[in-house]
């Protein structure tokens, strides 16, 4: 009784898959949020791969889920947003060691000349060479004030402390960080409209002309095409504007959802099953609304193995950082247990 009592204890936390999540392929001057690999490192992680265990597509990895048939140690590989340098450099990589990936895409920025919010917010406030001193701006009601004082040059030491920030787990080094940090903290809960136009009284403040950095580009739709052609590779749904769903009422999370599926579809000529919650979040109402529109697996942020008791539409993933490939092989260990 004791021995039957392990044995299904065990079943229920043993980790069946496990589901990588990578951003960018590239080389960047900044990178707070480790949303970044290099060339160097992602080869070696995929050399790692091949050696490490089953490497299933996602939609393989669901339907073996879905059958209760899916063997531990299954691995997939998956990207979020749709960055021009998955298409570049990524895609060989995968094609080299024929190692499947599914790329979760937000379907508003396909094509277009232009550069995602956060990464613009952080090109004003911490790679500017210089900010007027005071911000006193009011962005859709909110106060935003802050006095830079020296900051308002970037030195080579400011420099410096920013490119060694880790957002994701640091306080701000600076007060130009504080300020952007705060800032986008305030646009991440904004509908997309809102973002746009906050970015752009941010940029008339800063005195700073529209550029769009070549390097923080999306692939465009004949791109988007030529990754979805090859059978190693799955297009997946990743919003239209990559809301903060939870901050959307139901209607307008359906509308991202739905019409990031539709427009996706249509350039790839294939039916898109999956999806990627921007910034990891979803609701109970969330969840529900992706099940209705017939996505077969959704996918969260937070660092959960998929056991046999996963929910379908709230499948966990682990980021992959810039590490090299022996460092990842250690966080491979770790995870697979």
């Amino acid at each position: 009784m004791l021995r039957r009592a392990l044995q299904v204890a065990r079943s229920y936390v043993q980790p069946k898959a496990l589901v990588l999540m990578y951003h960018r392929v590239a080389e960047l001057e900044s990178d707070i949020w480790n949303l970044a690999v290099t060339p160097t490192h992602f080869e070696q992680h995929l050399q790692i791969l091949t050696q490490a265990g089953n490497i299933l597509s996602v939609p393989e990895l669901v339907d073996r889920f879905k059958r209760n048939a899916l063997q531990r140690r299954s691995l997939a590989i998956t990207f979020d947003d749709g960055y021009l340098d998955n298409f570049t450099n990524a895609k060989p990589l995968l094609e080299q060691y024929q190692l499947p990936a599914t790329f979760f895409i937000a379907s508003g920025n396909i094509g277009k000349a232009q550069e995602f919010w956060w990464d613009e917010l952080e090109a004003i406030f911490l790679l500017s060479e210089h900010l007027p001193r005071v911000c006193s701006l009011f962005i859709k009601g909110n106060a935003i004030a802050a006095d830079l004082q020296e900051e308002q040059w970037l030195t080579a030491s400011l420099q410096h402390r920013h490119r060694q920030w880790s957002a994701v787990n640091e306080a701000p080094p600076s007060l130009r960080a504080a300020l952007f940090y705060r800032v986008w903290a305030l646009l991440k809960t904004m509908p997309h409209a809102d973002q746009q136009q906050a970015i752009l009284r941010l940029r008339d403040w800063a005195g700073l002309p529209r550029v769009v950095r070549p390097g923080y580009l999306s692939m465009s739709a004949a791109e988007l095409q030529k990754v979805s052609h090859n059978p190693l590779f799955t297009i997946g749904a990743h919003t239209v504007t990559h809301p903060a769903l939870t901050s959307l009422a139901p209607a307008l999370q359906a509308q991202e959802l739905s019409f990031s599926q539709g427009a996706l579809s249509q350039i790839t000529t294939e039916g898109v099953e999956l999806l990627a919650y921007p910034y990891g979040e979803c609701s109970d109402e969330t969840t529900a609304i992706a099940a209705d529109l017939a996505f077969e697996a959704a996918f969260t942020t937070q660092a959960h193995a998929i056991t046999r008791h996963t929910a379908r539409h709230r499948m966990g993933r682990f980021q992959v950082n810039n590490w090299t490939g022996e460092v990842f092989a250690h966080h491979l260990r770790n995870w697979l247990r």
